[in-house]
This record gives C-alpha cells, sequence and structure tokens, in this order.
C-alpha cells in the first residue's frame, strides 16, 4: 500500500517566512526609480523645454525665405506692362525617379519641349536628391505634367514676368531672368525699387525634405515698389508699327523714333525695329535686343545745324535776317574743302536753315570761340549721359574744345565728327520747344504737383526765332515738305550722314528728322532715325520725314490737341507730292 505524503509536509516546499527588510528594500528601490522617472520627465518637459525644442527643430525645422512680390509696371494710363504671376518649378529627386518608365520621361520631356533620349539619360545618372527639370512653367502645362503622376517629378510653386503688350514695348520694359532679377530696360534699370525685400518663413520638413508644416512667419516679405511710366502704350503702338513700315518700304536694316511731351520732357514712346517678345525667351539674343534709341551713337548730320545758328543768334553775332555769302556752294579751310549740295550765293540766317547750306553754318560757327561752343553742346545734352538713368545709355563724342582744328569745328557744326544718340538729339530740341527751357528728358510720369527739372540754355527771344526758322525748314520751301502735318504747324529739321566703318566713311547712309508740332504751342517731339536705308533713297527728307509726319499726326489726334493751321486737302496732297529734287541737297 502507497503511503501518502502531505503537500505541506516537504522539507523542499515547506513555506518559510522572508525578512521584513529585505520586502522593505525592494519597495523602496521601487519607489526611488519612479520618483527618478518623475523627476527625469519633469526636468525633461519643464525645464529643458526650450533646449528640446531647438534641437528637434535642429533636425526638423527650417527656414525658408517669403518671396516678396516685384512691383508691376503700368503706363502713364494705368495700362498694364509688366506683372508677376503664378508659375511652376519641376524638379526631380533622384532616388525616386529611378521608379519611373523611360514613357512616362518621353512624355514629360515633350510637355517640357526638350530632347527625350537626353533628358532619360540624364534623371537616370543624376544623384542629386533635387534636380531642375525646367523653370517658371505656365500652370497650364504644370498641371499636365501633374497629370502623368511620374514617381520623383515634384512641383514647387515660384512667379513668372509677364508681359501683356508684348514686343510693342520691348525694348522700354525689357525683361527678367528667372531669379525674376532685372536684366535690360525699366526691369534693369528699377531692379531695386522692383524687386524688394524677402521675408523669412519657419516650417518643417520630414526626412524627404517635403514641408508638413509651417510653424510661424519670422520676417514678412516688403513688396517691390510699383512704377507708373511715363509712356503711353498706345502712342507706343503708333510708332512701332510706323517703323516695321518704313523699313520694309526702304528695306533698312533698322529703325529707331523717340516721342516726348515738349513740355515735360516724359518719354511718351520709344522704339526700335527690330524688336522681340520678352515673353519669349528663346529669341533674347543679337540684334533684337539692341536699344538703338539710347545706345547707338552715330553723327547727325543736319540736325545739328540748328544748335550752331542758335548759338551765334543768341549771343548777337547774327540776326535771322543776316546776310551771309556762301561762296557758291564751295569753302576752303585750311587744306580741306567743305561744299553744299546745290550753289548758293548770298542767303540770310533763315534761308541757311532752311535750305540747310553747310557753308552758312560754318561761317557763323568759326566767329564762336570753341570753347563756348563746346560749353554750349554740353549745355543742351551733347558729350554726357542722357539725363534718364537707363541701360545701355551713351554719352556720345564730342572732343575737348582746346584740341579743336578749325576744320573740326566747322564740321561739327553741320553734324561731322561728333556723334550723339537719337535719345539726345530728341532732348536737347526742347529748348526750341520750351522758351530756351532745356527739359531732361524722365521715363516715369510726373506726380501730381511735381515740376520737371531743366534750364534755360537759349533767350527766349532766340528760342522763338529758331522754331520760325525750323518751321521755314519743314515747309514746301525747305528740306522736308514730307513731313507736314494736315492741320497743324510743323516744324523740324532733316539729317542725312554718311556712315564710318573702320575708321572711314563708306557707301551707307542713316537717315534722319527731328521736328515739334504744332508750331503755335508745341506739344510733343518726334526724333526719327533709319539705319542704312536701300532702294536708292537715303535723304532724312525722303525716308524719315514721312515717318515724323504719320506718327506725328496720330499722337497729337491721340492727344487731342486743336489743330493750329487747317488746310484743304488739296494744299496738304501738294505739300505731300512736293517734288524730292528740288527741295534736298546732300547730307540735309
Amino acid at each position: 500500500m502507497v503511503k501518502r505524503v502531505s503537500f505541506g509536509s516537504s522539507n523542499v516546499l515547506e513555506k518559510k517566512g522572508l525578512p521584513v527588510w529585505r520586502s522593505r528594500l525592494v519597495l523602496f528601490g521601487l519607489m526611488l526609480a519612479f520618483g527618478g522617472l518623475v523627476t527625469r520627465a519633469a526636468y525633461l518637459q519643464i525645464i529643458s523645454d526650450d533646449f528640446l525644442k531647438q534641437q528637434g527643430a535642429k533636425r526638423m525645422e527650417r527656414t525658408l525665405p517669403l518671396k516678396a512680390n516685384r512691383g508691376t509696371l503700368v503706363d502713364r494710363n494705368s495700362k498694364m506692362l509688366a506683372q508677376s504671376v503664378p508659375a511652376q518649378t519641376v524638379w526631380y529627386d533622384s532616388r525616386v525617379i529611378v521608379k519611373a518608365t523611360d514613357d512616362q520621361l518621353r512624355q514629360v520631356a515633350r510637355l517640357l519641349k526638350q530632347k527625350e533620349e537626353p533628358l532619360i539619360q540624364k534623371v537616370r545618372k543624376d544623384k542629386r536628391h533635387y534636380a531642375y527639370l525646367d523653370r517658371q512653367v505656365d500652370s497650364v502645362l504644370a498641371q499636365k505634367i501633374k497629370d502623368l503622376k511620374v514617381p520623383g517629378v515634384n512641383f514647387t510653386t515660384e512667379s513668372k514676368r509677364s508681359y501683356p503688350q508684348g514686343e510693342t514695348l520691348a525694348h522700354l520694359v525689357g525683361f527678367t531672368d528667372v531669379e525674376d532679377k532685372g536684366q535690360e530696360g525699366v526691369e534693369l534699370a528699377f531692379n531695386d525699387k522692383l524687386t524688394g525685400e524677402d521675408g523669412e518663413r519657419s516650417v518643417i520638413r520630414d526626412r524627404l525634405g517635403n514641408v508638413i508644416d509651417e510653424v510661424r512667419e519670422l520676417r514678412p516679405p516688403i513688396d517691390g515698389e510699383n512704377l507708373t511710366l511715363s509712356v503711353d502704350a498706345d502712342i507706343q503702338y503708333i510708332v512701332l508699327s510706323e517703323l516695321r513700315k518704313i523699313v520694309q518700304t526702304h528695306n533698312a536694316k533698322a529703325a529707331g523714333a523717340v516721342v516726348l511731351d515738349a513740355k515735360t520732357g516724359e518719354l511718351l514712346a520709344m522704339a526700335n525695329i527690330p524688336t522681340y517678345d520678352p515673353n519669349n525667351r528663346n529669341a533674347l539674343y543679337g540684334p533684337k535686343l539692341r536699344n538703338r534709341v539710347f545706345t547707338d551713337m552715330f553723327e547727325p548730320g543736319s540736325t545739328m545745324k540748328p544748335f550752331a545758328v542758335a548759338l551765334a543768334l543768341d549771343k548777337g553775332n547774327v540776326t535771322p535776317s543776316t546776310r551771309i555769302d556762301t561762296l557758291g556752294g564751295r569753302m576752303r579751310i585750311g587744306s580741306a574743302v567743305i561744299s553744299d549740295a546745290h550753289a548758293h550765293g548770298v542767303m540770310t540766317v533763315e534761308e541757311i536753315i532752311q535750305k540747310s547750306s553747310n557753308i552758312g553754318t560754318t561761317r557763323m560757327a568759326l566767329d564762336i570761340p570753341s570753347k563756348e561752343m563746346w560749353d554750349f553742346f554740353h549745355l543742351v545734352g551733347f558729350g554726357k549721359a542722357p539725363a534718364v538713368k537707363f541701360p545701355g545709355s551713351v554719352a556720345g563724342v564730342v572732343r575737348p574744345w582746346n584740341k579743336w582744328k578749325p576744320i573740326e569745328q566747322a564740321t561739327m557744326s553741320y553734324g561731322h565728327g561728333i556723334t550723339v544718340s537719337l535719345i539726345q538729339m530728341a532732348q536737347a530740341y526742347t529748348i526750341f520747344a520750351n522758351n530756351g527751357y532745356w527739359m531732361p528728358v524722365r521715363i516715369t510720369k510726373l506726380g501730381e504737383g511735381e515740376k520737371p527739372e531743366g534750364h534755360q540754355a537759349i533767350k527766349p527771344k532766340t528760342a522763338a526765332q529758331m522754331l520760325k526758322m525750323l518751321e521755314m525748314a519743314a515747309g514746301p520751301g525747305g528740306t522736308a515738305p514730307k513731313s507736314q502735318v494736315q492741320g497743324y504747324r510743323v516744324a523740324g529739321k532733316t539729317g542725312t550722314a554718311h556712315k564710318q566703318e573702320g575708321g572711314r566713311y563708306v557707301n551707307k547712309y542713316l537717315s534722319s528728322f527731328v521736328g515739334l508740332a504744332p508750331v503755335s504751342n508745341p506739344r510733343v517731339i518726334v526724333a526719327v532715325m533709319v539705319d542704312e536705308p536701300g532702294n536708292g533713297v537715303y535723304y532724312g527728307g525722303a525716308v524719315a520725314a514721312p515717318v515724323f509726319s504719320t506718327i506725328t499726326k496720330s499722337v497729337l489726334n491721340k492727344m487731342s490737341v486743336e489743330p493750329d493751321a487747317l488746310l484743304s486737302p488739296i494744299d496738304s496732297r501738294s505739300l505731300v507730292s512736293a517734288p524730292h529734287s528740288a527741295t534736298v541737297g546732300a547730307k540735309l
């Protein structure tokens, strides 16, 4: 029989009591550890809170710029000329784009108008986490790319400069680069004002660099200043259209024109052919970018004569009726001989301007001390950069007076041996429109109550006398009857000058005309130049004067200027059809 043994009677399993101190020690240790955890938690959550936030921010928080909006450009009638619009930057992450198929990448290349295979090779070999596919992509096009859902292709919102007037105002407004910095025109000249100042924001990014939360704005952006230009977009369109016609008609190399407000010096229009579209960056190259009105220096020819004559009148050396012998059209100065296109005998000062006599002008100029003549040229803006600060503006060349030889002073008086820009010439003619007061050119609209700053260059009486002579020069008996405008009295001067190549005069010409209207109360000054007109016609009276006429008529009508010389249609037709051979001379 098996002997039963009680469980509790086992010597091995018999329950024995533990010392009380041992259990209390364990309990105390547990409480001490828990207290340590609580203390540590309190320290981290309360005392070291700022430190931990800083450490976390160093790992996840980033400071990003808050882009300031670039200022807008509008014309004097608040028509938009330049503004920033939303655009997209298309970029890729090389770690993710490897999942994209070649077919997907080809579709992206086609939409971005890039070569397919080079794009595929580029993204396959690239190891960068952030690389551009294209910048300033139109939002509509960007959406088409988004719809493809190509792995690794991402988008960032930025701004793109838009020019609603396109090529019409290209040379004046200019354009910006992909970083929104001005590169040409007003965009460059006023870049600091238009740019503004970027702000800053703090964001949280994930490990891939994506922004997942915006923490706070550290510094608000300061938007760029909006500018109102003096230009009139409608007048500008008229000028550009007429230049395009004249280049085609005369098969010319190029052309430029300026329209100034005669009272304020404000630039109402400034155009060049060839031109370009600032919205199309692929066309921004070569001659199209050349702003000939500001950057091209040329010998002005006979458009310079009124200044030598004005100085002689202002000094009291002559009067409009003073008679001067033009020596039958030929005059020797040292070993050189100067000549007129047509032989004349004794002429009054008025007739010298009307018929554009080189010899008559020379004889008046040689009676003026060279220092005084040099000072006067500078007084009206020749030999120094135009008053308006514009990219590429040239000063032209007026040699130091103490190095002038008699033949040089003679030729400068009728526009040879001196170089100017078209904007300088238009600016100088303000003295004939404002009672002798020289008005600096400006490209921003005058503010309310703001007055232009200029200076008196000649006496009001001299200006009035010159205005009458210039009206005669632009009339039927002068060198530019084709400059006439029906209903308005006009005044102006033609210019035809040989061009130089390699330091020598060549059989190429630059034709010009500078005039103002209406004579009774001048409101606009219009200067036109046509570079290398072809088809055998190159005189300023035949090439540039008709452009002046068309532009001036349209501008005065646009400005609602009251006519001051109503003519019958028969009279007007007779003026336009006046025979060229009877009214022009060489280099007029």
